[in-house]
């Protein structure tokens, strides 16, 4: 198909308006009246409380392909890809308080300019000076680093074995900081959002979330939990890893920490953070996350889910990210009562995969409900022991003392003044953020090949965190045809695609020129209105399709997901479902299961693979995106790159940043961080591509991707060069 072909097709696609779909919905269907795809996407969207196995690659380099690929892909969804500039922390150290075997300090120091990390530092105090120690990091989880059994409790609690002591077990957050301090160890435990002293951000909002804010939606200035954050990949859980990134650079920094022996523990949502955080970051050595490392409840807390993050994935397999270096955790009767069955079993076997099978470890205690009590705590001590080398005989018995005071665990005072918090905090914190992101980003847009390649890097690596998913291999597609038909200058076939690994199915319109010889090119048409927006108000080709067909080129255009016979009566989707959980966050949703959007590019994905290795051999592939199916497309020539040769995309002036409901079709979490929609078009570079809807511009960071990608393929890409010179050179002359 030739660039002055495709011109006219586009250009007159894209003014054409929607098509009647009642006409259209009963003579071109693939399926029964009636009856919806067989597609897996349909059943109810899986939340938190789902079942989800790890299942362990065939091989060690299979895993560590994989782990690269999910290791990227948390860091893109809690929002630290790439890493965010380390701004001057300005600790203060002050309060010190005594108890036999170690001290007790306050702190607070600036993860972020003006947003403060508070919590308390356990030193030990034996006598030695001037010596290097190993450092544990303690995210607390839920009830705070002040948890507090109650007095009237103890009796209890000591009678059932999960506690010893009446004084220190009433607290059993610092009851671990302060043996692991008597054990040798540097410890620090810090403050989740809206806990204890972490006051900027209350606990309701960190916490308790559950009604979308329309005064915090707008471009200009906005909150936690819209859309706006979520395009920008903002959350509670990101804001807290990157805490706990900081949290490593505080114990890191001081004279007394071994900054190559640093461990992380936390139990429940401070288990979450454990798993997280020893996920992505390379410097501790050794991890004991309780509580939260199972294949069912993945985490009740807003705090504990952000978009993107346990898609076709689950905490076992997130904890294995930690794999080869030692990690031990607890089983009780909570969520992870079945660990001993499902998840330690194939923890152990990628940890004897890659020869480390004593670094993996599971206590069976499901006579103990949820817990990081006594007996959890002292299986802890002795892994730390061990593979911290902190050279204790036996076992480490925790010892009794006696209770912080008020006054002596508040971090803020009248000499010490808590900051600023609140709404004015909430804005001032998304809008640092963004604007630190887009900073950084900017940084590497394409100006040349070195830039390019670092642009594909980052960006591309992102959306394809996002996207979640490549080309398909074409012997997982099986095509059920349904119908053919003779029409005047084309055969009209009715098939329907699925994708049997994953339980897709797309239903297709194929047209095959018999007017004159087919050309060996193949075009797909993604269209807003699905299948029916090649046909008229009467159900006849439009007259571009006509040409199309007529210039020998064959044609096939989906329905891709919730489009067309996805939906009753063919009725366009205005709103993308969402799980029953009441609370309006978008992660409840869409850190398990891909958003409508997403799902889209998958099904053109799948198309791509098909018709690639279709046994007619096409020559060429071509994909149009018009009719409010451009951003779409787009995304799918970004992952499918030369796979596609040529690419016309309407974008009709969108830009992801307009949207202002995660439960838009259009939602796309993190697109806004990475580009928008044009970074998407520049990843086409250096494939032929054509954009309309611009109004005639060609945005910055599209012109300078095809300019760097040309300067240095000049000799060995001659026809590609041309190819995107045509397609940059077609735009710019607004024809």
């Amino acid at each position: 198909m030739t660039s002055k072909l495709l011109q006219s097709i586009v250009c007159f696609t894209f003014a054409v308006g929607c098509c009647c779909a009642n006409l259209l919905g009963e003579e071109f269907r693939v399926y029964e009246l009636g009856q919806l795809p067989n597609d897996s996407r349909l059943a109810d969207a899986k939340d938190l409380n789902g079942y989800f196995p790890f299942k362990v690659p065939a091989s060690a380099a299979a895993w560590e392909a994989h782990a690269d690929d999910l290791r990227r892909r948390v860091k893109v969804a809690t929002g630290v890809w790439p890493l965010p500039q380390r701004t001057p922390m300005n600790p203060v150290i002050y309060g010190k308080v005594q108890r036999p075997g170690f001290t007790v300090e306050k702190v607070y120091f600036e993860s972020m300019p003006d947003h403060f990390v508070t919590g308390l530092l356990f030193r030990p105090d034996d006598g030695k000076q001037n010596v290097k120690r190993p450092a544990v990091l303690c995210p607390h989880g839920h009830g705070g680093r002040l948890q507090d059994y109650g007095e009237a409790n103890m009796a209890k609690l000591i009678e059932s074995g999960a506690e010893k002591f009446e004084k220190s077990g009433r607290f059993p957050k610092l009851a671990r900081c302060a043996q692991l301090a008597r054990i040798g160890c540097v410890t620090f435990i810090f403050d989740m959002l809206g806990y204890a002293d972490s006051g900027q951000i209350n606990r309701q909002l960190a916490h308790g979330f559950a009604k979308q804010r329309p005064e915090f939606e707008s471009k200009e200035s906005w909150g936690l939990y819209s859309a706006q954050s979520e395009s920008r990949l903002q959350s509670i859980m990101g804001i807290q890893t990157w805490n706990s990134i900081r949290c490593l650079d505080f114990l890191e920094q001081l004279p007394d920490v071994d900054g190559k022996r640093m461990a992380v523990t936390g139990g429940s949502g401070g288990g979450t953070q454990t798993i997280l955080l020893c996920a992505i970051d390379p410097r501790p050595i050794a991890a004991f996350p309780n509580g939260m490392v199972s294949t069912s409840m993945q985490g009740g807390c807003t705090c504990e889910n952000c978009t993107l993050l346990r898609v076709d994935s689950g905490n076992v397999e997130l904890a294995a990210l930690f794999a080869p270096k030692p990690q031990a955790m607890t089983a009780a009767n909570d969520w992870t009562k079945e660990m001993m069955t499902k998840g330690y079993p194939e923890l152990q076997q990628l940890y004897g995969m890659l020869g480390a099978q004593d670094n993996v470890y599971c206590r069976e205690m499901t006579h103990f409900p949820h817990n990081y009590n006594y007996v959890s705590r002292a299986t802890m001590y002795d892994w730390f022991n061990k593979h911290m080398q902190l050279g204790i005989d036996g076992p480490v018995i925790e010892e009794d003392w006696e209770p912080l005071t008020v006054e002596e665990y508040s971090v803020w005072n009248g000499e010490h003044p808590a900051p600023e918090g609140g709404e004015k905090h909430e804005r001032y914190l998304t809008k640092y953020m963004a604007e630190e992101s887009d900073k950084q980003l900017a940084a590497i847009a394409p100006k040349d090949a070195a830039s390019l390649g670092k642009f594909r890097e980052v960006i591309g690596g992102a959306f394809r965190s996002i996207i979640g998913r490549d080309v398909p291999a074409f012997d997982d597609i099986q095509r059920t045809k349904v119908d053919k038909q003779q029409q005047a200058g084309y055969i009209l076939f009715e098939d329907f695609l699925r994708l049997q690994s994953k339980g897709e199915e797309i239903p297709i319109i194929s047209l095959f020129p018999t007017g004159t010889t087919w050309n060996g090119d193949v075009v797909i048409w993604a269209d807003g209105a699905g299948k029916r927006g090649m046909f008229n108000d009467s159900g006849q080709l439009r007259s571009e399709v006509r040409r199309l067909i007529d210039g020998g080129a064959s044609i096939v255009a989906p329905d891709l997901f919730q489009q067309g016979e996805f939906l009753p009566g063919h009725q366009p989707l205005v709103e993308q479902p969402v799980v029953k959980n009441p609370r309006e966050a978008a992660a409840y949703t869409f850190c398990y299961n891909d958003t409508v959007f997403v799902r889209r590019v998958h099904d053109i994905l799948t198309l791509v693979s098909f018709i690639r290795n279709d046994e007619h051999a096409p020559k060429h592939l071509h994909l149009i995106g018009a009719n409010g199916a451009g951003p779409v497309a787009a995304a799918a020539r970004a992952i499918a790159g030369s796979q596609i040769d040529k690419a016309a995309i309407d974008t009709q002036g969108f830009r992801f940043a307009d949207v202002t409901s995660y439960r838009d079709p259009n939602f796309l979490p993190g697109a806004v961080k990475y580009g928008d929609l044009p970074s998407l078009l520049a990843l086409s570079a250096p494939n032929a591509l054509w954009i309309g809807g611009e109004n005639g511009k060609l945005h910055k960071t599209v012109r300078q991707a095809y300019k760097s990608e040309n300067s240095s393929k000049q000799a060995s890409s001659s026809s590609l060069q041309t190819s995107a010179d045509a397609a940059v050179d077609w735009l710019l002359s607004g024809q």
